[in-house]
């Protein structure tokens, strides 16, 4: 972790290199950790490391704020909110087994990803307090703040969480965080896909500490192949005590998990270790993330799927070029599909990675782009 004094240094020297890029051209790589290397088109450029821009600045545990580079390891941020009880709620993925180096601030911010708790919790804009970056020309901009309350001006912090790195480099982010609840309990149920979010769609509509769910056709356990739904409660222990008989009553059954256990397979599932992620169910398919309506029926598709935040997000396996069928689908009920893991077919990555967006939506989209890069260097996609 570096000294403030480090950490400016280490920025002026990406503005210094970026400047000189914007001169003559030179398209420029973004990169932390390299544990998303695997996620959108590929990039072309030079490499820009954000690895020095590594310290906490600011950490306000009674005002619930911290400030940190954005190449700070976001398993040292997360280890020092532990130690005074403290967490960020949306449970952004590590994704350890893309990369060595691990997972960063900025490159959390930057993709948008968040994990299991995302349905109740909320996403990872929703926690960017503000950011410091340095756009395509070079100049030092600062958005936002470093309290819950910001009005002054557009919320332009939150246009950067999930814009890959393609409108400026973050060099350091203001976090809202909360306290660890102090109880966790888990559920599990046997229910086919349509029933468990028949289920899930009736206690979201109770008053239910629900934190996260995952309903999985398990081909793991001993008895044989099973359709089983989890379901994770969080909250003050009464409240999740009530819960857990209200659900288990409601249900006629169910087994409670032994929370170490439960923590851990939460885990898993949230960096994709669980089986389902790292055990496809046959050699030469691509991992889609299908985003959809929670009150989206069972999708027709023909594919080993994986059902998170109480229904609105679905994992595929199915083959990359099955990209129109599952994407009109997908769009049919609302929502939208990516190819998250291509298996490294660059030219299928490129060609069929995201899903099409609303001609309106594209306009905003290269205008921001524009503005803050106006000669594109930042992240280009490499042709196919």
């Amino acid at each position: 972790m570096q000294t403030m004094h480090s950490m400016d240094h280490a920025r002026q020297q990406l503005t210094d290199r970026i400047r000189a890029a914007s001169a003559d051209g030179t398209a420029l790589h973004i990169c932390g950790g390299g544990s998303k290397a695997f996620y959108g088109p590929q990039r072309q450029g030079q490499r820009l490391d954000t690895s020095a821009l590594s310290a906490v600045l600011s950490y306000e545990p009674t005002e619930l704020v911290v400030t940190v580079g954005a190449g700070t390891p976001l398993a040292e941020l997360e280890s020092l909110l532990a130690e005074r009880g403290q967490c960020l709620p949306f449970e952004p993925p590590h994704f350890t087994w893309a990369a060595s180096s691990g997972a960063t601030v900025g490159g959390m911010v930057a993709a948008g990803l968040s994990g299991p708790a995302r349905a109740n919790a909320g996403a990872v804009r929703e926690y960017v307090l503000g950011l410091r970056m340095v756009n395509g020309m070079g100049e030092d901009l600062t958005f936002g703040g470093q309290v819950m309350k910001n009005v002054a001006g557009y919320d332009v912090s939150r246009v950067l969480v999930g814009s890959m790195g393609t409108l400026g480099l973050i060099t350091e982010v203001s976090l809202k965080v909360l306290p660890v609840a102090p109880a966790e309990t888990t559920l599990v149920f046997r229910l086919n896909q349509h029933d468990a979010l028949e289920r899930l769609h009736a206690w979201g509509g109770q008053p239910l500490p629900l934190s996260a769910s995952c309903w999985v056709h398990d081909t793991t356990v001993t008895e044989g192949a099973q359709d089983l739904l989890f379901v994770r409660l969080r909250g003050a222990v009464a409240a999740v005590e009530a819960a857990c008989q209200t659900l288990m009553k409601q249900q006629g059954g169910g087994t409670r998990l032994e929370n170490t256990q439960a923590s851990a397979d939460w885990q898993l599932c949230r960096n994709h270790q669980l089986p389902f992620f790292t055990q496809p169910p046959q050699a030469g398919l691509a991992l889609w993330r299908l985003s959809v309506p929670q009150t989206a029926p069972v999708l027709d598709l023909p594919w080993a799927q994986l059902v998170e935040w109480h229904g609105g997000l679905r994992w595929l396996w199915a083959p990359a070029d099955a990209a129109v069928q599952i994407q009109s689908l997908a769009r049919s009920h609302g929502g939208s599909a990516i190819l998250f893991i291509a298996n490294g077919a660059d030219s299928t990555r490129a060609n069929a990675q995201f899903d099409s967006i609303d001609p309106a939506e594209k306009a905003i989209q290269q205008r921001l782009k524009a503005s803050f890069d106006p000669k594109g260097i930042f992240n280009p996609c490499k042709p196919s």
